[in-house]
């Protein structure tokens, strides 16, 4: 028998009870488009965690202020960072840009409009850490930090709510009031992994600790954002920075670190290790649902098989041989797997792309992995499903299959 002889007899076998073949073929169909959406998934959940980590770029470090401790007795929430470490720390040779941060809430007023939001103190350097463009204006430089200057950038959601025209630089706006002329607007980021910058104010750090919040230790920050250059090596500059404010903050061997140093490189390499196990465990989950069809394919063989033992006998006795009644069988198992993987595919990849792009608003990632995923399906749920019952149908006896009735 040809191929085409074989893929005829098949069909016809398989279309000769709809409903039973049906219900087969829908069992892989619900598991290919199982395994289809939840590699999707996965994909999204690792493609929005990359991004926004890449925002910052793998050559950020970030050190926030710990909790000083004295005799092993908390002495309370100090924050035992200050702008003179981030002037030490940018001495190093690796350092590209640098800048304190002092973040907060701030309750804007302009004109009628009252919006409350987040506000960053930071140095003009903070630009070339987070990546940030300007879409209007200029960002302040170190004149206006030197100065406490009371100037302020927006990002662009900022300026909408607050029913801003596009290009708003000159508006003042007040904080706490303190009026802030606005001399500059980002352009839209999106989030990052130091949450979006679209909606935020930024100010100079000194204008923030002096002016607004007129704190009592005006040189002392919540953090210290840095970037380095790209042939930099990450842990050596972080060794580096360790000696630098342990020295600086007087601290002796055995006393433990009073600042946490996070290094973007490492973190995004964890991350990209957990979102792997991640979608490993929704595939795994979803191979359940193939497993499943894998057996009603079984079942229905088995029960073809009995169904046909004379049909066997009738081929068989006209001199059919052991190897094309297996070769039959198994083409009927690999066909209807065949059919149900590539309609799973289709509706996993329509599924995913459509919910994620429509409705969700996420733009889903599209691989080769689902189609050379449904391909495989089709063949070894296929093989594996018909081997048993295709070798029972080779070993009927011709004779015994005659007679059944």
């Amino acid at each position: 028998m040809t191929f085409n002889d074989i893929l005829k007899e098949s069909w016809l076998s398989i279309s000769g009870n709809k409903v039973r073949s049906f219900l087969t073929v829908l069992g892989i169909v619900i598991g290919v488009m199982a395994v289809v959406i939840m590699v999707a998934v996965g994909e999204t959940v690792e493609k929005s965690i990359t991004d926004q980590f890449s925002s910052l770029g793998t050559n950020t470090i970030m050190i926030r202020a710990g909790v000083a401790r004295m005799g092993g007795v908390r002495t309370g929430n100090m924050q035992t960072l200050t702008i003179q470490d981030a002037e030490y720390i940018a001495q190093l040779p690796d350092v590209a840009a640098i800048s304190p941060v002092q973040t907060s809430g701030a309750q804007v007023v302009y004109g009628n409009k009252n919006l409350s939001t987040s506000m960053m103190g930071v140095y003009p350097g903070y630009t070339d850490v987070q990546n940030i463009e300007i879409e209007y204006g200029t960002f302040f430089n170190y004149a206006a930090v030197r100065n406490a200057s009371t100037y302020a950038v927006i990002g662009p959601e900022t300026a909408e709510e607050l029913g801003m025209s596009k290009n708003p630089v000159g508006e003042t706006i007040r904080v706490q009031n303190t009026p802030l002329t606005i001399i500059g607007v980002t352009k839209a980021k999106g989030d990052s992994a130091m949450g979006s910058l679209d909606d935020m104010l930024l100010i100079p750090i000194t204008t923030l600790k002096k002016r607004i919040q007129g704190s009592r230790f005006p040189n002392s920050v919540q953090m210290i954002t840095l970037k380095l250059y790209p042939d930099a090596d990450n842990n050596m500059v972080i060794d580096q920075i360790t000696e630098i404010l342990r020295e600086r903050h007087n601290l002796k061997d055995g006393v433990e670190d009073d600042f946490q140093i996070m290094d973007m490189k490492q973190i995004m390499e964890t991350m990209t290790t957990v979102t792997g196990y991640l979608k490993l465990l929704l595939i795994a989950i979803a191979a359940v649902s193939l497993l499943v069809g894998a057996i009603g394919i079984m079942n229905m063989m088995l029960v073809s098989v009995a169904e046909r033992t004379r049909e066997i006998g009738i081929r068989k006795a006209i001199g059919a041989r052991e190897k094309q009644i297996i070769i039959q069988f198994l083409s009927e198992s690999i066909l209807i797997s065949f059919i149900g993987s590539m309609a799973g595919l289709i509706l996993g990849v329509g599924l995913s792309q459509g919910v994620g792009r429509f409705i969700l608003g996420y733009n889903v990632p599209f691989s080769a992995w689902p189609v050379i995923l449904s391909v495989t399906v089709a063949v070894v749920v296929g093989l594996a499903s018909g081997v048993v019952p295709a070798f029972k149908a080779a070993k009927l006896n011709p004779i015994d299959s005659l007679r059944y009735e």
